[in-house]
């Protein structure tokens, strides 16, 4: 299993690659994808699909976990990540990949134990679980690292319950 996670945005987007064999976990990638504020829209999700086109062809992605954006104080930006979103899907349906969504609130609740949790403390965790992970990387990125993790964890729950 090869899950890719994602920390969607416009400007700056997560992302990370693990792969599960035999019990184990490892970090094949985990960066983030700049996109530039000052590139219009229509570029911004060309060079957005473009790039996790290629990262699921390269890696043979199986799964992509997503964190599901939520309406925070700006609908405009809601509406933009719905886009990137509607890419991801799209990714997904063309290439057979199964799709796993999470909340924020779930993300930190199944890292840290704590819904609330902190960037800091979920990226402290991380750090501990993936020691040589790339030390001064953008909260996108760790966030994205900690969503493909709940993308792992959930499929083994639904095998486990599917017995």
């Amino acid at each position: 299993m090869i899950i890719l996670g994602i920390d969607p945005g416009t400007r700056f987007c997560g992302y990370a690659i693990i792969k599960k064999e035999n019990g184990s976990i490892f970090l094949l990638e985990c960066d983030c994808l700049k996109l530039g504020a000052q590139k219009p829209m229509p570029e911004r999700l060309y060079i957005f699909a473009n790039r996790f086109e290629f990262l699921v062809k390269k890696w043979e992605v199986t799964d992509v976990s997503l964190e599901t954006p939520f309406l925070g104080k700006n609908a405009q930006n809601f509406l933009k990540l719905g886009y990137v979103c509607g890419i991801l899907y799209f990714l997904a349906q063309k290439y057979k990949i199964n799709i796993h969504e999470f909340s924020p609130r779930e993300v930190k609740l199944s890292i840290t134990g704590s819904g609330g949790a902190s960037k800091d403390q979920v990226s402290y965790i991380l750090y501990k679980l993936f020691p040589r992970l790339q030390p001064g990387l953008r909260d996108d990125a760790t966030d994205a690292l900690a969503v493909s993790l709940c993308g792992v964890w959930a499929n083994r729950m639904q095998r486990f319950l599917h017995q």
